[in-house]
């Protein structure tokens, strides 16, 4: 058995160091691109359209944040309005009264996700280019114009942008802003291997022939940007990211709220591995790069709470029954042959991998510095390494549970 145990630990740091140096061989030579934005040449026509859903709130601002565009092909703004309980249509039809570019359309009853509030939407546009933004979502003015020169190329199909947090006050709200600039940043790495997995949903440019060509956004899915993106690639498409193109989001502040998110997540990144498995290992970077990749880090984060477990229980049990013997045979719990400061090869790797990740970390976070804001603060920097990255394995573990039980909804 811990023959056993050691061989999963090798095999468990192998996998961390080969992604570590995947992606430093895909930094070094990439790292004055990142963020090159391409130049436009041609002015493509483009519809937004915005799904909401009880957005009062925020709704008028995001609208006006688009109208504040300096893309000047932006042709018009579909705010959909999946039957709201509040005020959010009444709000609605005030902005298309007194914005031209703003069309008002509620869906005839209310689609349960983002994804039906899409597709309705999409059914009012007829430009070359369709985008989408969440309802409390708010790109900044130069965001839409970076992203176009992307679609020159024939075979993008879609581009996503840099998705950073609005709403940094709380303690919670300042450990996912740390954790969606790590995010920008790994993703724009691997879009230099097309290897893009999702588009989220807070601001994100389709080709509109490719868009529809896959029939828009899964209903059923949980994560719907995520299955788009995989339905994409599977016909040839490559996905872009623009790191200039910078869109603000509100997160959740509330322990519950950000688990549930997080759970949906998961929930959804399963559906579209079960939705695409025949795909594995065939059918380009989808198959041969993007499915292993998602799989193994879920089994990467798995294993490794499971290990960090079995060697805690492990250790505390030897602990308790030698001082249970001790006490009894009236012996001394610990002699000085006892301590063992021989340095253990597993030890030595597993503290080389933290602190490769933590350097990681750390210029992912230099990567996407904001003016007036620092996220380096030193207890929020431990608890973010320490509990809140800890915590992926086991919502993964609460995801697959209830993705097995069938209890989920959006």
């Amino acid at each position: 058995m811990p023959e056993t145990i050691t061989t999963i630990y090798f095999i468990y740091i192998f996998i961390g160091f080969y992604y570590l140096f995947l992606f430093a061989l895909i930094y070094i030579p990439n790292r004055k691109k990142m963020f090159v934005t391409p130049e436009i040449t041609k002015e493509y026509s483009l519809s937004i359209v915005i799904p909401c859903y009880n957005g009062e709130r925020d709704i008028a601002k995001t609208v006006e944040s688009l109208l504040n565009s300096d893309y000047k092909g932006l042709k018009k703004i579909i705010v959909v309005d999946d039957c709201s309980t509040d005020n959010s249509y009444k709000i609605i039809k005030d902005l298309a009264k007194k914005y031209s570019k703003v069309l008002a359309v509620q869906t005839p009853k209310n689609t349960g996700n983002a994804a039906g509030a899409k597709n309705y939407g999409a059914k009012f546009a007829d430009t070359d280019l369709i985008g989408f933004t969440d309802d409390d979502s708010f790109p900044q003015k130069d965001a839409i114009r970076k992203m176009i020169g992307f679609f020159d190329d024939a075979k993008i199909g879609a581009v996503t942008s840099a998705v950073l947090v609005k709403n940094k006050n709380k303690f919670m709200e300042k450990l996912q802003a740390k954790e969606y600039k790590i995010i920008v940043f790994s993703r724009k790495l691997l879009s230099f291997v097309d290897a893009v997995y999702v588009t989220p949903g807070p601001l994100a440019i389709y080709r509109k022939s490719a868009f529809d060509e896959v029939g828009g956004f899964d209903e059923s899915n949980m994560t719907e940007d995520i299955e788009i993106t995989w339905h994409l690639i599977s016909k040839g498409y490559v996905i872009q990211m623009s790191t200039n193109s910078k869109v603000y989001t509100m997160v959740p502040n509330k322990f519950k709220a950000w688990l549930n998110q997080r759970i949906r997540w998961n929930i959804g990144g399963i559906q579209t591995i079960k939705k695409h498995k025949k795909a594995f290992l065939k059918r380009g970077m989808l198959g041969f790069f993007i499915l292993p990749f998602f799989i193994s880090s879920w089994i990467l984060g798995l294993f490794g709470v499971a290990l960090l477990i079995y060697r805690g229980l492990r250790r505390l049990l030897f602990y308790y029954l030698s001082t249970s013997y001790s006490v009894k045979a009236q012996t001394a719990i610990l002699t000085v042959r006892d301590i063992n400061l021989t340095p253990n090869v597993l030890v030595f790797f597993g503290v080389t991998l933290f602190i490769l990740g933590a350097i990681y970390t750390i210029l992912a976070l230099v990567y996407s510095k904001e003016e007036n804001y620092s996220d380096f603060e030193p207890m929020n920097l431990l608890f973010y390494t320490f509990v809140y990255v800890m915590a992926y394995p086991l919502i993964l573990l609460t995801s697959i549970y209830k993705f097995f039980r069938g209890k989920y909804n959006w």
